[in-house]
């Protein structure tokens, strides 16, 4: 969860000195969202304003330095700043007029120099790199360029790590007290990031993802670096947790627009604020299980189970089941405990590989194999798909875990999209099953009772 560190009940507060992106992907509203979603307090010193999209920008407007200087200075008497950024400052007179009000007061400053929008449109003019050298870097606590953008600084060219690792040195003897170069554009197999801080180099990794929601990477990390700083922690610890941030914020970014979608820099706070009704609605669906006498038939050897996956889950903690399963009694199914995070992996890996290509897809329910049951599904419309565990390469089986990822690939190839239902036949000691997918728990639960009194009435 997110904590909020309270010195004598006062709440960090950081402040962005940037521009203001109208599509909401970079720029001050990036900066905002990453610094509410660390619970900081985020204040605003606008620079530029400009019209863009996930596609170009259109234009831009810088505002009067007069106004940014004033914007700066309003916070500060008010409020206090425990930490800031810098962003977009389009011209020499704006960067000069930035460094020196912030030459003024002593809290950490993160410089993330932006130069070149995604779409490829200058946002610092040719003319104002000497005074972002000469007036920035000297005030920074942290300057967090990209590749490009490192080049450009210490005026040489970067293709492998120990180029960045030069680099970084060089832009800290321009007066920077740390340096992170980001690793998005650099040719490694993950994504990089090179911190030089006191003569040493650190390195983070994380995977690199392969989509087009990156609008807004620079904005969002030089934000997380300045809001865990505003919360007091050192420049390494701020960095390592920027780091994990961004990465989630990537993975399930916004795919809207027509170019490249924006970070999500809320997933976090969405994953973890759903967690309490991921656990109400599988509860919800364990009451109306243990409550249909007839589901007992549905129930496999080995036992039910109803599992249901937070937002944007990335492995078995991400998704709640009932604990110890739901077993088959002469009164019908009863369930072994509460429900619970972390407490099937079988259903777990079913959710965490459909949801790769329908993030709808977050419940599954377990359901005893048979044609009678198969063939009642599909009559209501459900979209079946099977995996023969007997085609399983021999390289899959002697991996612990890899059957279902494998037979959910094998599922969705021979139907060429996502079933609503899987199932195989079984192989030697293991048993068939079907297994349900959904959006719901509850819903799951719903329909299968459904199904398990229609069998029981001989409906079907």
């Amino acid at each position: 969860m997110v904590s909020i560190k309270r010195i004598d009940d006062k709440i960090s507060i950081a402040i962005t000195i940037a521009g203001s992106d109208s599509g909401g992907g970079a720029g001050i509203q990036a900066d905002l969202k990453t610094f509410a979603a660390l619970g900081v307090h985020g204040t605003t010193a606008v620079t530029s304003i400009t019209a863009q999209n996930t596609s170009s920008v259109i234009a831009v407007e810088d505002v009067k330095p007069d106004m940014i200087q004033k914007q700066i200075m309003a916070i500060v008497e008010d409020m206090g700043i425990d930490a800031g950024k810098t962003g977009m400052l389009h011209t020499e007179e704006i960067i000069k007029t930035v460094a020196s009000e912030l030459s003024k007061h002593n809290f950490p400053l993160v410089v993330d120099p932006v130069m070149i929008s995604k779409s490829g449109a200058a946002l610092l003019k040719t003319e104002a790199m000497d005074a972002m050298k000469e007036k920035m870097l000297p005030r920074a606590t942290i300057v967090t360029p990209n590749r490009f953008e490192a080049e450009k600084l210490a005026d040489m060219r970067i293709k492998t790590m120990d180029d960045a690792k030069a680099s970084a040195k060089r832009i800290s003897e321009m007066g920077a007290y740390a340096v992170v170069i980001k690793g998005g554009h650099l040719d490694e197999e993950n994504a990089v990031d090179v911190l030089y801080h006191k003569d040493d180099f650190r390195l983070f990794s994380s995977r690199r993802f392969n989509v087009k929601t990156t609008h807004g990477t620079g904005c969002s990390f030089s934000a997380a670096i300045a809001a865990e700083l505003a919360k007091g922690n050192d420049i390494p610890n701020a960095v390592e947790n920027a780091k994990r941030f961004i990465s989630t914020a990537i993975r399930f970014g916004l795919s809207i627009g027509k170019g490249y979608g924006p970070v999500n820099p809320m997933a976090r706070l969405y994953r973890e604020s759903s967690r309490y009704s991921v656990l109400a609605n599988i509860e919800e669906a364990k009451v109306l299980l243990e409550s249909t006498p007839a589901i007992a038939k549905l129930v496999p050897e080995v036992g039910m189970n109803i599992a249901m996956a937070i937002p944007h889950a990335e492995d078995k903690n991400d998704v709640a089941a009932v604990d110890g399963r739901i077993v088959k009694t002469t009164r019908g199914a009863k369930a072994a405990g509460i429900p619970k995070f972390g407490s099937s992996s079988h259903l777990a890996k079913y959710i965490l590989e459909v949801s790769k290509q329908n993030s709808t897809t977050r419940a599954a329910i377990n359901l005893k194999f048979s044609d009678e049951t198969l063939r009642a599904l599909e009559k209501r419309g459900l979209q079946a798909s099977f995996y023969d565990r007997r085609e399983e390469p021999e390289d899959i089986k002697r991996v612990e875990g890899m059957t279902i990822p494998w037979g959910v690939k094998q599922a969705i190839e021979r139907i060429g999209k996502t079933p609503d239902l899987i199932h195989h036949r079984g192989d030697v000691g293991k048993e068939p099953m079907i297994v349900i997918l959904g959006r719901k728990a509850s819903e799951l639960a719903k329909l299968a009772t459904q199904i398990a009194t229609e069998i029981q009435s001989g409906e079907t």
